[in-house]
């Protein structure tokens, strides 16, 4: 069984969006073309056929994922978290490190996560040290490039 999966309700939308864009138009259009491909004779050296069946594969794999990530979905508005004095999921938070220099995160789902735009994953060890924290803590966090201590500046949850 796979474990619950918290996501942002504009990137639940986003998983949903993109399952019904594949389900709903581009596999059909796909098995369309295998279709017409197959009726054409030998299927051996028909491009239009092997490469439909490609894309089928990795379409269908596609969707898989997605229903299985839309399935363990848990929606979490930000806006509506109890405790706000405390970082958990959906909490935009203001760092400083010990050169004061600031960085804005956004704690999101796995699957949206955009570093370069401040948007980090639930999982990321980033998101994990800060989680539970309240302004003015310290947290260090173990990077790849080695250990950061980073102060908690501020945290807000938007919608």
């Amino acid at each position: 069984m796979e474990k619950t999966n918290p996501i942002t309700p504009a990137g639940y939308d986003a998983l949903r969006a993109e399952y019904d864009q594949l389900f709903g138009v581009e596999r059909p259009k796909v098995v369309e073309t295998v279709s017409w491909a197959a009726g054409n004779g030998d299927r051996s050296e028909n491009g239009d056929y092997i490469y439909g069946k490609q894309r089928l594969r990795q379409i269908d794999s596609r969707l898989g994922w997605l229903s299985r990530k839309i399935k363990a979905a848990q929606v979490i508005t930000p806006s509506k978290q109890p405790d706000k004095e405390h970082v958990y999921f959906g909490a935009t938070v203001t760092l400083a490190d010990e050169d004061d220099n600031q960085r804005i995160v956004t704690l999101v789902g796995d699957e949206e996560a955009e570093a370069g735009k401040g948007r980090i994953g639930w999982s990321s060890p980033i998101a994990r040290a800060l989680r539970r924290a309240a302004i003015g803590d310290l947290r260090t966090v173990r990077l790849p490039a080695g250990s950061k201590e980073w102060e908690v500046m501020d945290i807000k949850y938007l919608d």
